[in-house]
């Protein structure tokens, strides 16, 4: 089977460098770089008592790591109002949580060169458990002002409705 269904005469695998993160049906502002979405099954070992010595093992508990969204710090709100909602200093005894909608499911599309949509993956349940409101800061280093944003969440599935679009020449 072609690793390409559409673009048969497409050899190269698709770049990581092209792809957007949307939630709330807005995508967010200057993400420059996203952890991977890594999901691991726990690993059971059970051994019979009348077997030699040898365990069988089998799939357990299956656990998400955290999703780390990294961007420049800008004017735009949108990491701190979702982190606010875990919780905001000063609400009140009670009321620091917005229970209503702190989480969120988010989208996470990949793009190829050309900037069309190839894979979309969907999270689910999300909700910030880290913000980093201003990174390390060096005034011997010549580099952005990052701001971040772990998210934990509960899986995440390919959207299946995302199909490999048609590459055209360009002349």
């Amino acid at each position: 089977m072609p690793e390409f269904s559409v673009n048969t005469y497409r050899i190269d695998p698709y770049k990581n460098f092209k792809f957007r993160v949307k939630w709330d049906g807005k995508y967010i502002a200057g993400v420059n770089r996203i952890s991977g979405l890594i999901r691991r099954s726990e690993v059971i070992t059970e051994r019979d008592g009348g077997e030699p010595s040898a365990a069988k093992q089998m799939p357990g508990l299956i656990s998400h790591e955290p999703i780390i969204l990294q961007r420049g710090v800008t004017h735009d709100s949108e990491f701190e109002r979702w982190a606010n909602k875990v919780w905001k200093h000063g609400r009140g005894g009670g009321s620091e949580v917005s229970l209503k909608d702190f989480r969120k499911d988010i989208t996470i599309e990949l793009l190829n060169e050309a900037g069309q949509l190839v894979i979309a993956y969907r999270v689910y349940r999300c909700w910030p458990s880290e913000y980093v409101a201003l990174g390390e800061l060096n005034a011997n280093c010549g580099t952005v002002a990052f701001e971040s944003l772990t998210i934990r969440h509960e899986g995440w599935e390919r959207d299946t409705g995302v199909a490999e679009p048609a590459e055209t020449a360009v002349d």
